[in-house]
C-alpha cells in the first residue's frame, strides 16, 4: 500500500495521493465530518455508489484522449480493483465500479504511472476539459483545438480558484461551427474562429457562458464573437473567480453558473468579470501551437486483406463508421459501443491495434463510443477484421441507433428509473424493425435516469427521462417523453419540449408510434421542422393512449433490465461518519489552505499564495458564522454577514472591516509586496478568529 510514496515522481501528485490515504483515515476514526470528507472525495474522482460500502471511480481523460499505454493502465486498474468493466460518460471520462474507497489512493498511484488522474474529476471543480472527437482532423476544422483545451486542462488542474466551488463547473471546445463539442450547453464553450487582423491570420474562439442542462436547461450566451487565443487562459480564470466568489453554495440546486448569471443578469456578471482582471497573475497567456499541428502520420506495414471475403456486413459497416480526414489518405474509424460499456478482452487488443497500426491513441467521444485516428485507408479492411474478433464492428456509429444513456439505477444514487435498460430494448427495435435508420446520423435517441441530464436528454430530437408514475396505490416506473430538442450549429441549440409521461414499459411502442408517424407525414421534412409543423399538442395527442394509466399490469412494474418489483429509492453509497464538532473541522480546513498559501510564498507562486490566503480566511469566517447558526449562501455572503454578526458588534475587533481586509485580493495586482502583505494580514486575522472560537468553547 505504502508503495506508490517511492514509486511516483511527481511530488504534487504523491502528496495529492497521501492526502486522500490520510483524509480516508481520519474519517474512518470519526474525526472529519462526512459532508467535508464527501467533497475532498468527490474532488479526487471518488463517488458514492447505489451499492452500500463501494466506489465509483471516475478517471480524467481531458478531450476524451487516452493513449494505448494509458488504456493498457486503466485496464490492469480496472482488473485489480474493480470489475473489468470500462464504462464511457458523455463528458469523454472512464468510469469503473464497485471499487472499495480504502484502495482508492493505491488505485490513483497505479493510474499516474503513466500519467492518468483521476483529480477534480467529481466535486464542486473544473470537471474533464471536453472537446469534439474529431479534433485535429477535422475537415472543416480552422484550427486543431487540441492544444487549447489541453493547455486549459493542465492550468487549472489543482488551481486554487477552483477546489471548492459552488458546484461544478463545464467547459467544451468544438472542432468547427458544427458545434460537435456542444459548447452552448456549457459553462463556457469554445467554438474556433480564424480572421484577418492587419494582413495576418489571427486565431480566436466564439466564447459562450452559462449554458446547461438538468430540470431547468439554460443556453449558453454569446459574450464575445472573438476571442484571441492569448486571452482564453486570463479569461476562463476571472470567470472562474466571480462564480467561486458570488455562486450559491446552501441550495444546491441553483449552484450552477446559468442561475448565477440569471440571478444578476449577463451584464453585471461580465462587468465583475473585467473588473477581476487586475488580480489576475497574467494580463495576456499567449498560447501558439501552429508549429504543433503537423504530427508525423504513422506509416505501418501493409496488410492484404481481401474486402469481397469480408461480405456486405463490412460495406455496410463502411457507410456509418468510417470516416474522412483533413489530412489526405487516412480516415478515422467510429467504433459504436452500446450504452458506452466495453470490457478489457475488447480494451486490451484495440490499444495494441492502435499502437501498431494507426496513432498510437484513441478518443472516448461525447456520445460514449471510440474514434480510432489516423487511420491509412488501405487499412480499413484489415481493422475491420481484427474490430471484429473484439465485438467492435456494429454498424450505426452516432446514428439514431447509437443511442446515448447514462448508468440511471444501475448504480447511480439519483437514478429514478433504468436509462440503460430502455436503451437496450430501443435499440433492438431499431435494428430489427427499422435498419434503415442506422444510416440516419440526423437523428438522435437521448436518455437519462433523472432530471439531471447526464443522458443529455433534452437536447435530442427524441429524449426519455426516467420517472416514477403512481396509480392509486402502486408505482410504476416510467419516462417522460421529450420532443424537438438539437445541436443547430455555431453555437445554437434547442432544448426539448416535454410532451407526455408514459410508463417505461411502453417506451418501445412509443418510438414506433413516433417513427411510424414520421414516416408517413413528414414529407421530407427533417425531424425538428415537422415537429414545428406539427407542434407539442399534435405529439401530445398521438402519445395519448400510451400516457393512459388503464390496462396497465403487474409486469409493467418491472422496470426494463430488472427482475423485481418496481419501487424507488435512492442508493445509500456514501459510508456513515460519527456526529462532530463541524465548526472545528471547518477550522481545520482554513488553517490547511494557510498553510498551502505560504507554501506557495516560499515557492514564488504570488497568485496562488494570495487565493489559498483568501479562501483560508472565507473558511475560517464561515466557520464562526455556522457556531451562531447563520446559515450562508455564497463567498459574498459570507464577507458580509461576518461583518454584520461579529465586527459591528465589536466581536472581532479589526483595523477596519472584513470585507475590505478580503476585498483586497481583487483590487490590487499579484505582486510579490501584495502576497506577503496578504499573507500576513490573513495569518493575523486566522488567530483572531481562532482565539475567539476557543474562548467561547471554554466558555
Amino acid at each position: 500500500m505504502q508503495s506508490f510514496r517511492t514509486e511516483l515522481e511527481n511530488p504534487i501528485v504523491e502528496r495529492d495521493i497521501v492526502e486522500l490515504e490520510r483524509k480516508i483515515a481520519l474519517f474512518r476514526e470519526g474525526k472529519i465530518d462526512e459532508e467535508k470528507f464527501r467533497s475532498l472525495r468527490l474532488a479526487r474522482g471518488v463517488y458514492g455508489q447505489r451499492q452500500q460500502g463501494v466506489q465509483m471511480v471516475r478517471i480524467k481523460l481531458p478531450y476524451g484522449r487516452a493513449t494505448s499505454a494509458q488504456l493498457r493502465r486503466i485496464c490492469k486498474v480496472s482488473e485489480e480493483y474493480s470489475t473489468g468493466r470500462l464504462h464511457i460518460t458523455t463528458r469523454q471520462d472512464i468510469q469503473i465500479h464497485y471499487v472499495s474507497l480504502d484502495r482508492t489512493p493505491e488505485l490513483w498511484a497505479e493510474l499516474e504511472k503513466d500519467d492518468v488522474t483521476i483529480r477534480e474529476a467529481c466535486g464542486n471543480t473544473v470537471r474533464n476539459v471536453t472537446a469534439s472527437e474529431t479534433a485535429g482532423i477535422d475537415p472543416k476544422e480552422p484550427f486543431d483545438v487540441t492544444p487549447y483545451a489541453e493547455a486549459t486542462f493542465q492550468f487549472f488542474l489543482r488551481n486554487p480558484i477552483c477546489q471548492e466551488m459552488g458546484r461544478k463547473f463545464k467547459m467544451a471546445f468544438s472542432s468547427s461551427d458544427e458545434d460537435t463539442g456542444l459548447a452552448y450547453m456549457h459553462d463556457l464553450g469554445f467554438i474556433p474562429k480564424v480572421k484577418e487582423v492587419d494582413g495576418k491570420q489571427v486565431r480566436g474562439f466564439k466564447v459562450l457562458l452559462g449554458g446547461g442542462l438538468g430540470s431547468q436547461p439554460r443556453h449558453g450566451d454569446l459574450i464575445n464573437e472573438f476571442l484571441e487565443t492569448d486571452q482564453l487562459i486570463p479569461f476562463i480564470e476571472a470567470v472562474l473567480r466571480i462564480f467561486d466568489r458570488h455562486g450559491e453554495r446552501a441550495r444546491r440546486n441553483k449552484a450552477r453558473m446559468k442561475f448565477l448569471v440569471k440571478e444578476i443578469g449577463i451584464e453585471v456578471f461580465l462587468d465583475l468579470v473585467e473588473k477581476e482582471k487586475k488580480a489576475l497573475p497574467f494580463e495576456s497567456f499567449p498560447l501558439q501551437f501552429e508549429d504543433q499541428e503537423s504530427p508525423s502520420l504513422p506509416n505501418p506495414p501493409r496488410v492484404e486483406v481481401n474486402p469481397a471475403e469480408l461480405g456486405l456486413d463490412f460495406e455496410l459497416w463502411k457507410l456509418t463508421n468510417v470516416l474522412p480526414q483533413k489530412q489526405d489518405g487516412f480516415v478515422s474509424i467510429g467504433v459504436r459501443v452500446p450504452l458506452g460499456d466495453f470490457y478489457l478482452d475488447q480494451a486490451r487488443p484495440l490499444a495494441d491495434l492502435v499502437e501498431s497500426y494507426a496513432a498510437g491513441e484513441v478518443r472516448f467521444t461525447l456520445r460514449q463510443n471510440i474514434l480510432i485516428r489516423d487511420l491509412r485507408a488501405d487499412l480499413v479492411p484489415f481493422f475491420y477484421q481484427e474490430l471484429k474478433k473484439i465485438n467492435l464492428t456494429q454498424r450505426g456509429y452516432n446514428s439514431l441507433g447509437d443511442i446515448t444513456a447514462c448508468p440511471g439505477t444501475d448504480t447511480c444514487n439519483l437514478g429514478i428509473a433504468s436509462s440503460t435498460g430502455i436503451a437496450v430494448e430501443l435499440e433492438k427495435v431499431l435494428e430489427k424493425e427499422y435498419p434503415h435508420y442506422l444510416q440516419n446520423q440526423e437523428l438522435v435517441i437521448k436518455i437519462s435516469g433523472c432530471m439531471n441530464a447526464c443522458g443529455q436528454h433534452n437536447i435530442a430530437h427524441i429524449g426519455f427521462q426516467g420517472m416514477s408514475m403512481r396509480v392509486e396505490k402502486t408505482v410504476f416506473p416510467a419516462l417522460q417523453v421529450l420532443l424537438g430538442g438539437g445541436n443547430l450549429g455555431d453555437g445554437n441549440g434547442r432544448f426539448a419540449d416535454k410532451v407526455t409521461k408514459i410508463p417505461s414499459k411502453r417506451g418501445p411502442e412509443a418510438l414506433r408510434v413516433l417513427l411510424d408517424d414520421f414516416e408517413k407525414n413528414a414529407n421530407g421534412m427533417d425531424f425538428l421542422a415537422y415537429y414545428d409543423q406539427q407542434g407539442q399538442h399534435y405529439f401530445y395527442d398521438l402519445l395519448k393512449e400510451l400516457a393512459d394509466p388503464a390496462g396497465l399490469e403487474d409486469a409493467d412494474r418491472i422496470d426494463w433490465g430488472r427482475e423485481e418489483d418496481y419501487e424507488v429509492a435512492v442508493g445509500v453509497g456514501e459510508c456513515a461518519g460519527v456526529v462532530i464538532d463541524l465548526v472545528a473541522t471547518l477550522l481545520l480546513e482554513a488553517l490547511e489552505k494557510l498553510d498551502l498559501g505560504q507554501e506557495a510564498l516560499e515557492q514564488g507562486r504570488w497568485s496562488d499564495s494570495i487565493y489559498h490566503h483568501y479562501a483560508g480566511l472565507i473558511n475560517a469566517a464561515k466557520a464562526l458564522l455556522l457556531s451562531e447558526d447563520v446559515s450562508t449562501n455564497s463567498y459574498a455572503n459570507i464577507i458580509s454577514l461576518f461583518d454584520e454578526k461579529f465586527v459591528e458588534p465589536g466581536k472581532i475587533q479589526l483595523e477596519g472591516t472584513f470585507a475590505e481586509k478580503v476585498y483586497q485580493i481583487n483590487q490590487q495586482e499579484p505582486s510579490e509586496e501584495f502576497a506577503k502583505a496578504y499573507a500576513k494580514q490573513a495569518m493575523e486575522i486566522y488567530g483572531l478568529l481562532k482565539t475567539y472560537r476557543e474562548e467561547e468553547v471554554e466558555a
